[in-house]
């Protein structure tokens, strides 16, 4: 029985998608002076934004251009972004069934509190690890098992939801259910081969995986 639920935000809960790949652009275009494709960037997405820069712009020291991407994506951030269907009514769903919610991300923290205030997820959450909580963000399973220390939850009663095999590797690595969103700009091949346990094409799917749905604990 799955009590505890850890939540991804970008690409998972929240569609920051088109926005990060246009400041990668951006960035990377203007600093670097290197086009970007769409197919170059979505295999990098999901992991750290110091990563992605440094294999972008092929240098280690990244700190201009992380600052530059952080001006044009904070600009552009509230204007551009926005929940995926089926997420605030299954977390307040799922918080009213007695699990326990916690973000796992490799945003930052000031950000990541910036969305969750934003969308309304703040009452629902008792678990926020970010960027600078941990000192190997993931596919490192160090968040995933930080996030179930704070909550008190087993491995074997948790399931973490992602969009990337930043995601499913951190999930497989922790011994927790790995749960794909089937909107991830990853193929569907791409999260079964990082060990997708499940794959839902619908956040709503969720209540289903914890005995909430019809016929379950409700």
């Amino acid at each position: 029985m799955i009590r505890c639920v850890l939540f991804d935000l970008d690409g998972t809960t929240i569609d920051t998608n088109e926005l990060i790949i246009e400041s990668l652009q951006h960035v990377i275009g203007r600093h670097c002076g290197k086009p970007l494709t769409r197919d170059e960037i979505i295999p990098r997405m999901g992991g750290t934004l110091i990563e992605q820069l440094r294999h972008f712009a092929g240098r280690e020291d990244v700190d201009e251009l992380a600052a530059a991407y952080r001006t044009y994506n904070r600009a552009r951030h509230d204007e551009r972004v926005t929940l995926f269907p089926g997420v605030l009514d299954t977390v307040r769903r799922l918080h009213e069934g007695g699990l326990d919610i916690g973000i796992v991300t490799n945003k930052s923290r000031d950000t990541s509190a910036k969305v969750v205030d934003l969308f309304g997820l703040r009452p629902y959450v008792r678990s926020i690890v970010t960027l600078e909580d941990v000192e190997r963000p993931k596919p490192h399973p160090e968040p995933v098992l930080k996030a179930m220390r704070e909550l008190g939850a087993k491995p074997e009663e948790t399931a973490m939801v992602g969009d990337s095999p930043y995601d499913l590797l951190a999930a497989k690595e922790a011994g927790v259910t790995a749960v794909a969103v089937g909107w991830s700009l990853k193929t569907r091949d791409v999260l079964l081969e990082a060990g997708a346990d499940r794959i839902i094409g619908a956040m709503e799917e969720l209540l289903d995986i914890c005995g909430l749905a019809v016929g379950g604990r409700e």
